[in-house]
């Protein structure tokens, strides 16, 4: 997805914030996009803007770029969030957590009374799984965990690699929330609903990249244009 594709999902996005709004800021490549052309309408006179950032990353930027921010705590619940996906369904079904900010992502999105998503429309796919599933992880114990979570995701029709997610340095990638994430390439998930409930089952696992009945607005980019959908997506994939 070129630059300009993301920067056009965004400018959507950006159509969706009113005067006075606490907005949660996504995380990854799409999002800052967001972010930067948030901050510009905050700059030519958008007013009462408080953002609440899903990961440090987003946090650096939003505050370099003047946007006011808070926490939860200050603002437990949101009118709006805007950030991206790795894969997408018909029903706004979703795999998150490529940038490693799934269970701060999760926990603004929740907190928010609309959740728009911004994506390349290639994220758009009939079945999740292609893109490998995150879940983000307790160290401790690490071993155990990760057999629990090869067992009971074959339980739920799920197999293939685990990998532990490794940082630029060689050493695991640690999250925001000091985590550690597992990339479960299992292929085809068939029920991401009944696949996500046994992982949660799982004592080590704090949350699951899996994101359902969580986004309200999809806005996909191609090179024909925008395309705008709604839980009640009927068209082709």
């Amino acid at each position: 997805m070129s630059d300009e594709l993301k920067r056009q999902a965004a400018a959507k996005a950006v159509e969706f914030v009113e005067a006075g709004m606490r907005v949660g800021l996504g995380t990854g490549s799409t999002a800052a996009h967001f972010v930067d052309l948030l901050a510009a309408r905050v700059r030519e006179g958008l007013s009462d803007i408080v953002g609440v950032p899903t990961s440090e990353a987003t946090r650096a930027q939003a505050e370099k770029l003047g946007i006011k921010l808070a926490t939860l705590d200050e603002f437990p619940v949101l009118d709006l969030t805007v950030d991206g996906a790795d894969e997408i369904d018909a029903e706004l079904r979703m795999i998150k957590g490529g940038g490693g900010a799934l269970l701060r992502e999760k926990i603004v999105a929740t907190a928010s009374e609309q959740v728009v998503i911004i994506a390349d429309k290639s994220k758009l796919v009939k079945t999740l799984g292609a893109f490998p599933l995150p879940l983000e992880i307790v160290p401790f114990g690490l071993g155990a965990t990760r057999n629990l979570v090869e067992l009971l995701a074959a339980d739920a029709g799920c197999e293939g690699e685990i990998s532990l997610r490794m940082g630029a340095d060689g050493k695991p990638f640690m999250t925001d929330s000091g985590n550690v994430i597992l990339d479960c390439a299992f292929g085809r998930i068939e029920d991401p609903e009944g696949l996500d409930d046994a992982l949660k089952l799982v004592p080590g696992v704090v949350e699951t990249g899996l994101f359902i009945g969580i986004a309200d607005v999809a806005i996909l980019s191609a090179a024909e244009g925008i395309e705008v959908l709604e839980t009640d997506y009927s068209g082709e994939i």
